[in-house]
């Protein structure tokens, strides 16, 4: 309740800066290629919007605890508004430049995968590709667990996530080390979990058959071509790709965990169920907690391998020419002129709906090429979320309205407080288009419900996860009653074969360590029960087990092989220990 009178204050300068955001973001002539909606939006209305718009948006931030964030609006063919809130660092708060802007770099997730099917877009224009393409005629190399699928995939199925894939499957590979190319040789050992375009499972690694495609066509990597097909044309000269850009950026925010913190001084939880030891910079509230992300937790690695899926970072102010050049059906302007850089045929595609992903009474919303397309009864939503580690992001678009925006948040809350910004936006510009009172409206609040909502869930899942924290570890029933194994004798070398290659586990001073991955990270490893373990590598925790041979006679147990889980249900099989 104290900061509330410093958030009006706060909205009440943006009318001072919002002229001036028009200025430096360099926007295009007002007209635009989609409907025209009854009118135009006038500055001051704009400014009026922006206002009601910013109060939500701090409330929404502070009841969220989120360290920093950006957002920017476009409307009727103009960039409205773009600012920044907050921090980039909550553990240095208060010192110099830690504001964040509408320039500050964040890391915007799936937001990419638009990007990379926009390339592609780009490649059909130019007749290098159809949609309708067989991808094996293209990548003979392409290998799939299903050999019919490998025959008859097209390249419209790569990325509306319908491959047969069991959701995110194979998101954690690349934590361990492994690269783009180990990835795309992997997918083969991937047994589908549904019939092929049966149903929609989220998946990130399929992208990179498409980088495969972009880079085979052009000759160019997947990183020059979204450079000079997407951030030049558009002039979003602040974006860039992969994490070692990520992390030379000045102007950068810091990625945040965020967690549900448990009433009565119980820790919150975090990513991997682990439980919260250090309270240094973490925020204690009612319900919930953040912690400032570095080094190695960053996952930097992940970040560039899972590229076309996830690895693009960028700006509010950049996001805005992004969700305006969509809004423009492919067009820009260059010096006053019109300029067509992606045919307005193949950006209908790119927004038309492909696969149902929910549908009730109020709505119905389907996944196109990197979009989702939301129908409800007062207007047609597109829109993608992104999430990396610490870092969301939101894009979203309604044509009827001309109007699209930007969210970009450094800290890994849920979707929620991002649909609720979203969604009051949304409201406030449609009221305005019926000639209402926005000052007067009864407008829903949608940050209240969704609040509520992961109040109740998140304590639930917290409780779980603390009591299977504080319980007692069962010893694991081992055949016949082996004898117990001491952990000097889990050292060895384990060969999982060409693609994963070997895991070195060695003891040294106590402790069991494991080098594995191409890059050859050695990693600590945790003890959790006799034979169970964890390590953490790029800023994923992967259980492990260590199997033990069948007991013959009165012989000592002896360690045959170790089983590492990958996630998402994946059944790589045993690492054989050869030493």
């Amino acid at each position: 309740m104290k900061n509330l009178h410093l958030q009006h204050s706060a909205a009440k300068q943006l009318c001072v800066a919002f002229t001036a955001a028009l200025l430096l973001l360099g926007t295009p002539p007002a007209k635009s290629q989609t409907a025209t909606p009854p009118k135009l939006t006038t500055s001051a209305e704009n400014e009026a919007i922006a206002l009601k718009a910013t109060e939500y948006l701090l409330k929404v931030k502070s009841d969220w605890h989120i360290p920093g964030m950006a957002l920017s609006i476009v409307k009727d063919g103009q960039i409205v508004f773009a600012k920044g809130f907050g921090v980039k660092d909550i553990s240095k708060e208060g010192e110099g430049s830690q504001q964040v802007s509408e320039n500050t770099l964040f890391q915007i997730g799936s937001v990419s995968k638009s990007f990379t099917a926009l390339v592609m877009a780009s490649l059909v224009d130019e007749g290098l590709v159809k949609w309708d393409d067989t991808v094996k005629k293209i990548l003979p190399d392409l290998k799939l667990y299903d050999k019919w699928v490998e025959e008859n995939l097209q390249v419209k199925d790569i990325m509306t996530h319908r491959m047969g894939l069991k959701g995110q499957m194979g998101t954690y590979i690349p934590n361990m080390g492994y690269s783009r190319d180990d990835v795309y040789r992997m997918i083969a050992l991937m047994k589908p979990e549904y019939s092929f375009r049966g149903s929609y499972e989220y998946n990130n690694i399929t992208f990179i058959i498409a980088e495969k495609i972009i880079e085979k066509l052009t000759g160019k990597s997947w990183e020059e071509n979204v450079t000079e097909r997407v951030f030049k044309p558009l002039g979003m000269s602040h974006s860039s790709l992969n994490g070692d850009a990520f992390r030379a950026a000045s102007d950068v925010a810091v990625p945040h965990e965020f967690g549900y913190r448990l009433k009565k001084g119980v820790a919150g939880v975090f990513r991997d169920s682990t439980i919260l030891k250090s309270k240094k910079f973490a925020e204690q509230t009612d319900s919930a907690a953040i912690l400032p992300i570095y080094g190695e937790d960053q996952a930097l690695h992940w970040l560039t391998v899972i590229g076309p899926a996830g690895s693009v970072n960028s700006t509010a102010s950049d996001l805005a020419k992004y969700a305006l050049f969509h809004l423009n059906n492919g067009v820009v302007y260059e010096n006053g002129l019109k300029k067509q850089i992606v045919t307005r045929k193949s950006m209908d595609y790119l927004h038309r709906g492909v696969t149902i992903t929910s549908q009730d009474s109020t709505r119905t919303t389907l996944y196109g090429h990197c979009w989702f397309v939301e129908q409800n009864n007062r207007y047609r939503l597109l829109f993608h979320t992104g999430t990396t580690w610490g870092f969301t992001t939101l894009v979203a678009f309604v044509p009827e309205l001309n109007l699209g925006m930007a969210m970009v948040v450094n800290s890994e809350a849920p979707a929620s407080p991002r649909y609720a910004i979203m969604r009051r936006v949304i409201d406030l510009y449609l009221l305005n288009s019926k000639g209402a009172d926005i000052q007067t409206a009864d407008l829903r609040d949608y940050n209240a419900e969704y609040l509520a909502d992961w109040a109740l869930s998140g304590r639930e899942s917290a409780l779980r996860q603390y009591k299977r924290s504080i319980m007692p570890k069962e010893e694991p029933k081992v055949k016949d009653s082996l004898p117990a194994i001491q952990e000097r004798e889990l050292a060895g070398v384990y060969d999982k074969g060409e693609l994963f290659g070997k895991a070195i586990i060695t003891f040294e001073d106590g402790q069991l360590y494991i080098t594995a991955g191409p890059l050859g990270w050695k990693h600590k490893l945790q003890k959790r029960s006799p034979l169970s373990y964890t390590f953490s590598s790029d800023g994923h925790t992967f259980p492990l087990k260590f199997i033990l041979k069948e007991r013959r006679g009165k012989k000592i147990a002896k360690v045959k092989a170790i089983d590492i889980d990958f996630g998402y249900g994946e059944d790589f099989g045993e690492w054989k220990r050869i030493k």
